[in-house]
């Protein structure tokens, strides 16, 4: 196998960066350092260590970057394009014919630039799909896919999946969305799902958890994470409506994003009894807080399958947990838990089969246990050094397969 010059890892997030992109890139880059010559570059502020650098470890090239607020969408579209920018004159300077460029769809524009870059300076070239855009946009009803955007961004996607030397997704239901385009063939496309970012093992509920005090004799529902424009938070919310008078339920809602605001303000007009809402919750206290729960919601909104992967869903799995997932059966997150029988899987935008969900898993607490330590159990296939070792022979490849 030819071995490349050095490989360069493009992506917004990075650490000191809290943000599960963040974390799962640089466990690429690191993993990928121990035996390459690893450049990052970085979008996000203070992850540069400075001088000293250990060359057993990526070398960290931080891009300047603008991150205005997530609901200003305008402000947001011009920062993530000159990002874009700046990403592909880094590129456009550091990358060489012998040399991969991996790059994470995070922002959308930056697999454009950088594909591009790579291709001026004869690199191969690798993109890992987190999110599919148009596809997005129009599963958020932000666009149509009539609209003229939506026909630019297809046909930018026709000629990026072209220069690429592969493609990464972490889902199953992403494939059939790639293999649309007449430029993929199904050789390009490769499977590595995410890993587990928690210690894998059923963990039972204890009355000591804070997180469930005076609640631990009913069954806890939570929802967790980033609630952007792919999630329907008002499923939940009209969920817990419908179950108020149900004495035995009782929901603890935590996050962060433009659905949590929602979440937040539907609280504040109609103060349900049967939830409590909580900021988002530190690392620290993670661990804790997913074990206060008996069972937790993913609650995506229509037309998501193969355009968002649910990463939360792999620490849920760790901890041992039921899952209920609102979203189509062939959403890679539905497959899972129909597969591994770790959950409840109903019609996205549905407070009511959501609802008759909660209830079944009320009713039989005892199965309900049952698949969160199967959820554990299944938890077993989603570590990192398997991961990391698929993304070593499909970056290399790709460098070796280049013509």
């Amino acid at each position: 196998m030819l071995k490349p010059g050095k490989i360069l890892v493009v992506s917004q997030y990075y650490p000191p960066d809290s943000s599960t992109t963040a974390v799962y890139i640089a466990a690429i880059a690191e993993g990928l350092a121990r035996d390459n010559r690893v450049i990052v570059l970085s979008g996000s502020p203070n992850s540069s260590p400075g001088i000293g650098v250990d060359r057993t470890r990526p070398q960290i090239v931080e891009i300047a970057n603008w991150t205005p607020q997530k609901d200003a969408l305008v402000r947001r579209a011009i920062a993530i394009s000159l990002l874009a920018l700046r990403i592909f004159f880094a590129t456009l300077t550091r990358a060489g014919p012998n040399d991969v460029v991996f790059c994470v769809t995070t922002p959308f524009t930056l697999p454009y630039a950088v594909a591009l870059a790579a291709r001026l300076r004869g690199a191969a070239s690798v993109l890992l799909i987190y999110d599919l855009y148009p596809e997005v946009l129009e599963a958020a009803g932000l666009i149509k896919p009539s609209s003229l955007l939506a026909r630019l961004l297809r046909l930018a996607n026709s000629m990026l999946f072209r220069a690429l030397d592969a493609i990464i997704t972490i889902g199953r239901d992403v494939e059939p969305l790639l293999l649309a385009y007449r430029s993929v063939t199904p050789a390009k496309i490769h499977l590595i799902p995410n890993w587990t970012l928690l210690p894998v093992g059923y963990r039972e509920t204890s009355p000591d958890n804070c997180f469930r005090a005076g609640h631990h004799s009913k069954l806890v529902v939570g929802l967790s994470g980033n609630l952007g424009f792919t999630h329907s938070p008002r499923t939940v919310f009209e969920a817990a409506r419908l179950l108020e008078a149900d004495t035995d339920v009782h929901f603890i809602l935590s996050g962060w994003g433009i659905g949590w605001k929602q979440l937040s303000d539907l609280q504040a007009a109609e103060r349900l009894d049967n939830v409590t809402l909580l900021e988002a919750v530190p690392q620290a206290s993670l661990v804790e807080f997913l074990t206060s729960a008996d069972v937790w919601i993913i609650p995506y909104r229509r037309n998501i399958a193969g355009v968002s992967v649910p990463s939360r869903l792999y620490n849920l799995l760790a901890v041992g947990r039921a899952v209920i997932v609102a979203a189509e059966a062939r959403a890679e997150a539905a497959l899972m838990i129909d597969e591994e029988q770790i959950g409840w899987v109903v019609p996205p935008e549905d407070p009511h089969r959501l609802a008759n969900a909660i209830r079944s898993a009320a009713a039989d607490r005892a199965a309900t246990r049952k698949k969160g330590q199967r959820a554990a159990a299944a938890a077993q296939k989603y570590n990192q050094q398997a991961a990391l070792a698929r993304y070593r022979e499909v970056i290399l490849n790709a460098r070796n397969n280049l013509t």
